[in-house]
């Protein structure tokens, strides 16, 4: 409404201002005036427009200053402009802040247009699938991820379930991924490293498998026997006698196996906390030397070497069994009349047990996976030392257990030695050293 009696006072000013110039200066010198007053007011619009489109196009400098409507225009466009900018600039700085979010995710992020061509990426993404955000944005993510499976998966649309590939780059590497429709037709590509967890289920179906295995010759042989003696009526008492003491001896054997796999079950449990105990490790091992001595059965040149004192912080019952469990192993794979020895010593600023023998050795490519539960250097040479397969796999986890490590030097047809290194921490001096 204010605009309307505006427009109105304008136009009975200039029909007044009219009246008055016709009344005093003549029609022509009026319309003289006018003109010249028309002239300069369209010279004012015509700058006004010209700087305004020259400002639009190349967006330089601040509007200029004007008085009147055009005073008006400029101040509004200047005001939008300035919350478009701060609008543009909380948007970016929200994207910024997305991005960084994303960037730090430990799964692979790749954005897709309508046409599933890249759009941007993070960084764990461009590693996992060998592409680059800026290089390859505008690419068909199948022009970039080469696999017939992975092809199929997208061309399917059902994305609920994600799919399972190897990377082909990288063999080692598995990848899972899944594509999470958004947006107009826009998808999230999204990748975890699935690589541990494949690695464990494998681990897991070799070890169900192994233990089977293990326990069903020894089943199959006290079967077989009983199944025998059912069947005879009158068996021969020399017969019956080796029978029974082949199937005690397998029967021994799956106890074996069985304590081995309840001691490593509770070695592996996060729960089972180390017990902080003082172990007097030279007594220990002189208890071990005489049991060694009585396995070998004179078969072997056992001698024993204390060069310290030192005590050990941590479980007396798990120490003892990985201590043991070397040094059986050393007396299983050193043929008779073969030397043993085992020392307990202090060596840059670490307790050291080792058990060093003059054995078959094992090659270079074995000793990294001695301690994987059921490996086997020669699975026939182990069944005939009446080894489970289980004990290097229970002494790393002692060791781990009590923050050491296992150093293992061998060399085919010279022997080994085993050692366990455990840190600084672990050790208890005795009150007289």
């Amino acid at each position: 409404m204010s605009g309307f009696w505006e427009r109105v006072t304008n136009l009975i000013l200039v029909a007044a201002v009219t009246g008055l110039l016709l009344a005093t200066l003549g029609t022509i010198a009026t319309l003289a005036l006018y003109v010249a007053f028309l002239l300069v007011l369209l010279i004012r619009h015509w700058h006004n427009l010209t700087t305004l489109d020259h400002w639009l196009r190349t967006e330089e400098g601040a509007l200029p200053d004007s008085s009147g409507r055009w005073g008006d225009v400029f101040a509004r466009l200047t005001r939008l402009m300035r919350e478009q900018g701060q609008s543009h600039q909380h948007i970016s700085s929200a994207l910024e802040r997305l991005r960084r979010a994303t960037s730090a995710m430990p799964e692979g992020v790749v954005i897709l247009d309508e046409m599933d061509r890249i759009e941007w990426c993070n960084p764990v993404a461009e590693k996992h699938l060998g592409i680059n955000s800026s290089r390859d944005a505008g690419q068909h993510i199948t022009h970039l991820v080469r696999q017939t499976q992975f092809a199929e998966y997208l061309a399917a649309q059902k994305y609920t379930e994600p799919m399972v590939i190897k990377q082909p780059r990288h063999q080692a590497l598995t990848l899972s991924l899944q594509f999470v429709p958004y947006g107009d037709k826009q998808k999230l590509l999204l990748s975890r490293d699935v690589t541990r967890f494949e690695r464990i289920q494998t681990m897991r179906r070799d070890f169900v498998a192994n233990v089977s295995h293990e326990l069903r010759t020894p089943l199959t042989v006290i079967g077989g026997f009983l199944e025998t003696m059912l069947d005879e009526t009158h068996s021969d008492p020399e017969t019956r006698k080796w029978a029974l003491a082949l199937m005690t001896d397998q029967t021994r054997r799956m106890q074996s196996l069985v304590q081995d796999l309840l001691a490593l079950s509770q070695l592996e449990d996060t729960e089972n906390l180390v017990r902080e105990e003082e172990v007097d490790v030279t007594e220990m091992l002189r208890n071990l030397y005489d049991e060694a001595n009585s396995l070998s059965g004179g078969r072997h040149r056992i001698s024993l070497d204390l060069d310290t004192r030192v005590k050990l912080l941590g479980s007396t019952n798990e120490l003892r069994s990985a201590f043991s469990n070397l040094i059986s192993n050393a007396i299983r794979y050193t043929p008779d009349g073969g030397s043993i020895l085992l020392n307990w010593a202090i060596r840059d600023g670490q307790s050291v047990f080792s058990v060093q023998d003059s054995g078959i050795g094992i090659e270079s490519e074995h000793i990294s996976r001695l301690t994987e539960r059921f490996y086997r250097v020669d699975r026939g040479r182990s069944r005939e030392t009446g080894g489970t397969g289980l004990g290097l796999a229970i002494v790393k986890h002692v060791l781990t257990c009590h923050q050491a490590k296992l150093e293992i030097v061998s060399e085919p047809g010279k022997g080994s030695c085993f050692s366990a290194w455990f840190p600084g921490t672990r050790l208890s001096l005795p009150e007289n050293e």
